[in-house]
């Protein structure tokens, strides 16, 4: 699908990979971003500063009408949506046994709503919007992509609840996939390894320090940039279907 004049949903369009995200689409000639994102300031801020193809939507992704009166003011702004992009989530850290007791189960359903529901939400608008769009020559309407992660293959100790959101989105992939394929919608998952995104600002600085350690190459954590320019490929080239892609330059995350 070519990017040029596309409209372009991401919930977490406000912060790290979804904002890399949705400055790269502008710069490629994108129509117009739908940032979904919790922090209605800082979407505020990058839209008084990117202009009105860029609209902030302070919305929780867990909250299904509000996700969809998100992509509603997409395309009551826009006209369409085409892409879709979910990169909203939080970490979440807890152990199933803490010196205070087992996991608060309010911890795990919260990092699971946000994660895996935020999803599904995004999804289920975003395709609907989709279906109704003019096909391309391959009968094109629309691409997903959804956001796992490395923790989906390799979760570290503590965190179950994420790991647990993330392998379920690598679950669906397949799927969505073979039910979207009838209205012309592809859908793609990537699972990132560490990025250097505001998620691993609340890790303490040895976490980070481990995670490069453990890199071969290259021996840092992923730019946001990276992930951005990757998601762009997934989009123009349309035999990207149906699967899973890691990203994480063949980094395996430690035990702790």
């Amino acid at each position: 699908m070519e990017i040029n004049g596309k409209v372009i949903a991401i919930s977490g369009g406000a912060s790290g990979l979804g904002e890399a995200a949705a400055r790269y689409f502008l710069q490629a000639g994108a129509a117009g971003i739908v940032a979904i994102d919790l922090d209605g300031a800082r979407g505020s801020a990058i839209e008084e500063e990117l202009g009105d193809k860029y609209l902030a939507v302070a919305c929780n992704v867990a909250d299904t009408d509000g996700v969809q009166a998100a992509i509603d003011a997409g395309l009551e702004r826009f006209g369409r949506i085409d892409v879709a992009i979910a990169a909203a989530a939080i970490a979440g850290p807890a152990k199933l046994l803490s010196r205070k007791g087992p996991i608060p189960m309010d911890r795990f359903d919260q990092v699971v709503k946000v994660n895996l529901y935020g999803t599904v939400n995004l999804a289920r608008s975003a395709a609907m919007a989709m279906s109704r769009n003019e096909p391309n020559a391959d009968g094109e309407r629309g691409v997903i992509i959804n956001l796992a992660s490395g923790a989906a293959y390799e979760g570290q100790v503590g965190q179950i609840a994420y790991s647990a959101s993330k392998a379920a989105i690598v679950g669906m992939t397949l799927p969505l996939m073979r039910e979207l394929a009838g209205h012309g919608i592809r859908v793609v998952t990537v699972a990132p390894g560490a990025f250097d995104t505001p998620m691993y600002e609340q890790a303490p600085p040895e976490v980070k320090e481990g995670i490069v350690a453990a890199s071969l190459f290259p021996k840092r954590m992923g730019k946001a940039s990276e992930f951005a320019s990757f998601a762009e490929e997934i989009v123009r080239n349309p035999m990207h279907n149906g699967r899973t892609y890691r990203f994480d330059a063949g980094l395996m995350l430690p035990v702790s």
